[in-house]
């Protein structure tokens, strides 16, 4: 997971996995990113779509996601960050982390479309 940028739905770590290890089940790979998660080593990309993707890199940054064929890329950007919460949103309770996510078509969307070419499907991109 932390070598990746694809951020891999469980299916799509099940299907990289199964080629070492062919007796794993889909259910134990769910089970294995969700304690990861519970553990801190893994994120759930927010916004990443009804399957659930994971995130192995763990240091403060933001999300595209492409709702045309399910790509996720990260960005950076100076000025987002539990500093920079206004005052008021103390009152909501305790904020543990930050996190854009900018939801639109990615280019090669954008592309197909202007083409009228079908697109790809989830993940095509990030396997």
């Amino acid at each position: 997971m932390v070598a990746t940028t694809a951020h891999p739905s469980a299916e799509t770590v099940w299907r990289q996995v199964r080629d070492e290890a062919p007796a794993i089940s889909l259910d134990t790979v769910y089970r294995t990113l969700a304690a990861l998660e519970r553990r801190g080593l893994v994120a759930r990309v927010p916004g990443g779509g009804g399957e659930g993707r994971f995130d192995g890199n763990l240091t403060p940054h933001h999300h595209l996601v492409c709702l045309g064929c399910g790509r996720i890329d990260d960005f950076s950007m100076e000025g987002v960050g539990l500093a920079d919460l206004p005052p008021r949103t103390a009152d909501w309770g305790r904020i543990d982390n930050v996190q854009i996510v900018a939801r639109g078509l990615c280019r090669a969307c954008l592309d197909r479309q202007e083409n009228n070419q079908p697109q790809h499907s989830k993940e095509h991109d990030n396997e």
